[in-house]
């Protein structure tokens, strides 16, 4: 009976020793921005044309995407910083939304070829806009700015999060009157490098001025710090 008595204590003080440990510690995030002026444009174009059969209208698409392409060629654009995004081809109709009793009547077909681009060389990202419209897209679903090479600016807003978490670490610690001990555990908790977003629009005019302004690369890290005695 003795013997179970001493285990329970045992126990008992184990566990509020491991409670104890696991409260003297204090945990804070960090947060690290980078602006970075962009070396990269991405472009979502595309080509959408309406005919009376499938075949005419897939044709007058094909055919003006291929002179897309041509052109991105020769303004020295690689293949692969081209791709084909999306393509489709979809029925038109008529009277469809009519409170006529006549059966909707389908009177043609639309065709679609949406494309990605990417410019490494943004001094001539406004000719190749204007050259790539009058080439024949007519629809603009996205322009955005990034990095070529995002690692750089990645690791500084790392450093950066880090720094913020341990200045609001030593700031908690000196509020709360006691000392900052070892480092229990470091996690990234967010990266990202994303790009600038411009709307989606109708191309119908030449292409205006580009500013490309800058890119923000933010950094999130959670650390766990062990506390020590008061301090004097």
């Amino acid at each position: 009976m003795r013997l179970m008595i001493a285990v329970i204590a045992a126990f008992w003080a184990g566990a509020a020793l491991a409670a104890e440990t696991a409260s003297a510690r204090l945990t804070v995030t960090g947060e690290g921005l980078v602006d970075s002026v962009p070396d990269m444009a991405t472009i979502t174009l595309g080509v959408t044309n309406e005919a009376r059969t499938a075949a005419e209208a897939m044709s007058a698409t094909s055919a003006a995407v291929t002179a897309i392409l041509e052109q991105l060629a020769e303004d020295g654009l690689e293949g692969r910083d081209m791709q084909t995004r999306d393509l489709s081809l979809s029925p038109i109709w008529s009277n469809r939304a009519s409170s006529t009793p006549n059966p909707p009547e389908m009177v043609g077909f639309r065709a679609s070829n949406t494309v990605s681009i990417r410019v490494r060389e943004l001094d001539a990202l406004g000719g190749i806009l204007d050259r790539t419209i009058r080439s024949g897209a007519n629809t603009f679903q996205g322009l955005s700015f990034g990095l070529q090479d995002p690692v750089p600016a990645m690791d500084e807003a790392r450093k950066a999060a880090v720094a913020d978490a341990l200045r609001k670490a030593e700031l908690f610690a000196e509020a709360a009157g006691v000392t900052l001990g070892e480092i229990v555990e470091l996690t990234e908790t967010g990266i990202a490098s994303g790009p600038i977003p411009m709307a989606r629009m109708s191309i119908e005019a030449e292409a205006m001025p580009i500013a490309e302004g800058e890119v923000t690369t933010a950094a999130s890290v959670s650390i766990v710090f062990e506390i020590g005695a008061a301090a004097e």
